[in-house]
Parts: structure tokens; sequence; C-alpha cells
């Protein structure tokens, strides 16, 4: 028989999982690279985001290629493009592993 005194709905909590959401690739010196779980319908090509504080990037990976930038300096987008050549297969096997799971 059922007691509506006594029925409990079970809780759930939904919480927001930034890791989830934008999972981490690579974290080298001030630079953590990473994708965004969400890349659009249809999905664009491979690429990494990377950021540093406020400073953030996004580079194709195939070929790698500087998309955008903000609040960085020629100097350190040059720096980071080097990393993401030299991750470059990395990334491609991150974001295959994530994307086409």
């Amino acid at each position: 028989m059922f007691d509506a005194a006594t029925f409990a709905y079970p809780v759930v909590r939904l919480e927001t999982c930034t890791e989830c959401l934008m999972p981490t690739v690579l974290k080298e010196g001030p630079y953590r690279f990473f994708f965004f779980s969400d890349e659009g319908d249809p999905r664009e090509p491979p690429h990494v985001h990377v950021t540093s504080n406020e400073k953030i990037a996004k580079f194709w990976l195939q070929p790698v290629a500087l998309d955008s930038s903000k609040r960085l300096r020629a100097r350190e987008i040059k720096q980071i493009a080097q990393l993401v050549e030299l991750h470059q297969a990395q990334f491609l096997e991150a974001w295959h592993a994530h994307f086409e799971s």
C-alpha cells in the first residue's frame, strides 16, 4: 500500500562539471589546453582552445593554424603555436577519443 507520508523522491543532484564540459588535454606552464564538449552542430574540424588567466586562443589542428586570440601578444601566440605543433598528435588523439566515443 502506498503511504504518501513516508514516500520520498530520490534526491538527484545535477552539478555542472567544468572538466566534463571543457576537458583539459594538456597543462604546460601557464597554459591550459582544452576542448568544449559542445563544439556545434555540425561539429567544427579538430581544434584546441588554450587559456592563461584572461588570455585565450583557438588553434586548428590540421594543419596547425591560429583561428582567434584575445589578449595575447604576438610572441606569446608564437610560443603557444609551437606547443600546439609539438603536441598535435596528442591533441588529435584526444579529440577523436572525446568526440567519437
